[in-house]
């Protein structure tokens, strides 16, 4: 793969872009382990923790909560930081947060430090298309989909191996811990990068953060970003209930869920590429709502049997996820407008998010059953598709803004 530099980096050895690419690689597949580590010992934590259901209400809360209040600072803590140190701080930020929480026999210190590990993955979740737009200015879609792929990986891995580590080890501490090594891994080609940090723009970041609220491209890809998080969060939440709910046993719904989860990889492929070769992503935007469609109505209506074939076009309708990230460059000209509405979108977005699995369930509890949930996510799909065509239109957000000025 050849990797081009932005005009800030021109002179830069071709090590130091394979040093990048792995620097984002290893930082991605780190962004996600604070996350989907905890699911799969939430009772063995609540129990050995002493946490009550509030505890772990919360606890099920933070990435949502860190996502959308530290991710809407990132551009500031950037423009005074700098971007490679910042992503290297938040590696650490990641690591010593993992490493505290594995360490203690405590509720509410776990739940502080889970808050902190938090963190560091909110501010990679908008350093990072930031990073892939000033570095790789003419290889958006393959880093997107480098990016996105390394994402999903670090999600499933996560979500897999955590369980395993745990009955191998005897000790939920020790499966934790584990992950807090991971991200000192990651954290290592950054120090390296710090002698190529790039030059600060001058423009004041919290200004273009503000500008944003009056921007209807950035409202519409935010409101994207957030209806597919929110189908995402309540799949991953509730497919099992689904399926278990359906007929299927609990070791069958694990393993369609597991096969679920493993699809986001080659649809993290594909997507990134196939949306930066053209102009218009309206196309596939279109396309992936008629994959969720499709799946969501096969798994309301259909034998109960053919769960997992649904399941599949509901997998590849979840890639909406990288096309929404992909958005996040293609839509802006400058590394500092991907920055800004990446801050704005995933803040936004993730609060968009937060709601849909409690929602679900109270609708599944009130209905007795999932007319009521079902009926939600196609309405939050079509609020998707909605904004996903103003969104996916060829346009960008600096022209939207001096022709704000302008007028």
């Amino acid at each position: 793969m050849t990797v081009l530099a932005a005009p800030e980096s021109r002179g830069r050895t071709n090590s130091l872009a394979w040093l990048l690419v792995l620097g984002i690689v290893l930082a991605a597949l780190n962004l996600r382990t604070a996350v989907t580590s905890v699911g799969p010992l939430l009772d063995q934590l609540a129990a050995g923790l002493g946490m009550t259901s509030v505890g772990t209400g919360l606890l099920t809360t933070l990435p949502v909560l860190a996502f959308a209040t530290v991710g809407a600072i990132t551009p500031t803590l950037a423009h005074r930081v700098g971007q490679h140190r910042l992503l290297l701080l938040a590696l650490v930020t990641l690591g010593a947060g993992m490493l505290v929480r594995a360490l203690v026999d405590s509720a509410p210190v776990f739940l502080l430090s889970s808050a902190v590990a938090l963190s560091g993955g909110a501010v990679g979740n908008v350093l990072i298309p930031s990073l892939i737009k000033r570095h790789f200015p003419a290889r958006t879609g393959v880093m997107t989909t480098v990016y996105t792929t390394a994402l999903a990986t670090g999600t499933m891995l996560a979500a897999a191996a955590t369980v395993p580590i745990e009955r191998a080890s005897g000790d939920w501490h020790v499966a934790l811990g584990v992950w807090a090594a991971f991200a000192a891994i990651a954290a290592v080609p950054w120090l390296a990068l710090l002698r190529s940090e790039p030059e600060r723009a001058k423009a004041r970041a919290g200004a273009g953060m503000r500008s944003l609220a009056r921007s209807k491209l950035a409202w519409t890809v935010a409101v994207y970003f957030g209806t597919q998080s929110m189908i995402a969060y309540i799949m991953f939440g509730w497919l099992a209930t689904i399926l278990t709910d359906s007929g299927y046993t609990t070791a069958q719904a694990g393993m369609v869920l597991g096969v679920f989860t493993a699809l986001n990889i080659p649809v993290s492929i594909l997507i990134p590429v196939v949306a930066s070769r053209f102009r218009d992503q309206r196309p596939i935007v279109v396309g992936l709502v008629v994959a969720y469609v499709i799946g969501f109505f096969g798994l309301w209506f259909a034998p109960a049997s053919t769960a997992p074939v649904w399941v599949v076009f509901v997998a590849i309708g979840m890639g909406s996820f990288p096309l929404a990230l992909t958005m996040l460059a293609l839509r802006t000209r400058t590394p500092e407008a991907t920055g800004a509405l990446s801050a704005f979108g995933q803040s936004v977005g993730y609060l968009i998010s937060g709601a849909g699995p409690l929602l679900v369930g109270v609708l599944r509890e009130a209905g007795g059953g999932w007319a009521l949930p079902y009926t939600m996510m196609l309405v939050v799909i079509v609020v998707q598709l909605v904004s996903g065509l103003y969104a996916g239109r060829n346009r960008y957000l600096e022209d939207e803004r001096s022709a704000r000025m302008t007028g």
